[in-house]
């Protein structure tokens, strides 16, 4: 009995020793939290934002002052709160961002317009200007390709303050002005603003209403549509493809061509001399097919380009959860390459001099570069490997330039040859003027 009594005497005491020590770790837990909440608060935030959205150290936020436990081993817990209150500890793992000079500003608004494509852009919208049979004027040439300018780059800032977080999970993303906070949200905002309702405004008062619509209808589209579209449906890609398509139509809109038909414009066909007798009347040419035309051309391009792109990137596209065509489905969304790969073989050879933009030449010189691409998509659509994606990428860079040059050689009532003086020019009576 007695020994059981000592033992049931020691276990007591340990039980007391240990529930003592166990609150005095919790005090020291509670005080040694409370004298750091307010100095490690930031930093806490700042690493769980970066460790959910980039998954490296790199972004992690580090303190290189005195760590809490040294702090209360030498000075004590009280000594060390009244000197926090003062010290203030600066993350290492973030820089602060650079004065924002004029040279700096003007790089960061070039980002936020996506200057390769604005580029991209306004030169499809000139080629509706270079296409259309109407007349332009230099006011009408410049002020077209400023207001396309103006309102791409709205549609792009617009495009990437909805995207934020997820662009600062694709590693091509990445260094974006707004996901390495070079300009703060605010700031791109009014950016977007000033653009979006300058570039509207310009195309209407040097242009006509009617293009200042269609590049309002294009920042509407792309910054709430397509972007909203991303991380919902496969379908942003088609919805993608129209904005691409508006461009041209601008162009042709801007020197004064209709879009849709009418009794003063219908649509008239342009068959070609072997099955028609009608002499060519030029002042038809000016017709709703011409704008559809230049319309189609640009919207199936934008498949096998854009498509071909998404391949060797979908891994970032996973990562940030948009729904691409090519993470759901990559042979499928070779199969749609292919398709619209196709399609631009009868609106290059019979859609185009049909509606009178070009002469029926352009039909028989356009098979090649689209036989070469064709080739490639096929290849990709067989294969679905990475390689063939590049390949067919690369080809729909050069098609598009290609393309719209060959049409500028064979544009309907375009005479090439009086320009380089290989042919006589008649004069509207028949008569021969270039003998004396």
């Amino acid at each position: 009995m007695r020994k059981i009594h000592a033992f049931q005497s020691c276990s007591r005491s340990f039980i007391g020793r240990t529930s003592s020590a166990s609150r005095s770790l919790a005090n020291h837990k509670f005080l040694t939290s409370t004298a750091f909440s307010r100095p490690y608060t930031l930093s806490s935030a700042r690493r769980d934002f970066t460790s959910f959205f980039c998954h490296n150290q790199q972004w992690s936020a580090r303190s290189d002052g005195p760590k809490p436990s040294d702090i209360t081993r030498v000075r004590g817990i009280a000594h060390a709160v009244i000197e926090l209150d003062t010290v203030h500890i600066a993350p290492a793992g973030f820089k602060e961002v650079d004065v924002l000079t004029p040279r700096r500003l003007l790089k960061i608004y070039a980002q936020l317009a996506k200057s390769r494509l604005t580029i991209l852009v306004v030169l499809t919208a000139m080629s509706g200007v270079a296409l259309s049979p109407l007349p332009a004027t230099v006011p009408i040439l410049l002020s077209t390709a400023v207001g396309t300018a103006l309102c791409s780059a709205s549609a792009n800032t617009l495009n990437q303050l909805q995207e934020i977080p997820y662009d600062a999970q694709m590693a091509r993303t990445r260094q974006r002005p707004l996901v390495r906070r070079a300009i703060s949200p605010l700031h791109a905002a009014g950016f977007a603003a000033v653009t979006g309702v300058a570039g509207p405004a310009v195309l209407w008062f040097m242009a006509n209403p009617i293009t200042a619509s269609l590049g309002a209808a294009n920042i509407v589209l792309y910054a709430a549509a397509y972007t909203w579209l991303k991380r919902k449906s496969v379908f942003n890609t088609w919805v993608g493809a129209v904005v691409g398509g508006i461009p041209p139509v601008m162009g042709w809109t801007a020197c004064g061509g209709k879009i849709l038909p009418s009794a003063d414009y219908p649509i008239h066909l342009f068959l070609p001399s072997f099955l028609t007798e009608a002499p060519l009347d030029m002042s038809m040419i000016d017709n709703p097919l011409g704008a559809f035309a230049l319309f189609m051309l640009l919207y199936s391009w934008q498949f096998p380009h854009f498509n071909s792109l998404s391949h060797f990137i979908r891994g970032s596209y996973a990562q940030a959860g948009y729904k691409m065509l090519c993470v759901l489905n990559p042979q499928k969304n070779a199969l749609v390459a292919l398709r619209h790969s196709l399609l631009l073989v009868p609106i290059c050879s019979i859609l185009f001099p049909l509606s009178g933009l070009t002469t029926w030449a352009f039909a028989i010189t356009s098979l090649v570069p689209n036989a070469i691409c064709i080739r490639g998509s096929w290849a990709w659509w067989r294969c679905c490997g990475e390689k063939e994606a590049r390949i067919s990428f690369q080809n729909y860079l050069w098609y598009l330039p290609v393309m719209l040059a060959l049409m500028m050689v064979h544009k309907q009532g375009l005479e090439w040859r009086r320009w380089v003086g290989m042919e006589d020019e008649v004069p509207s009576d028949g008569a021969d003027i270039s003998k004396p």
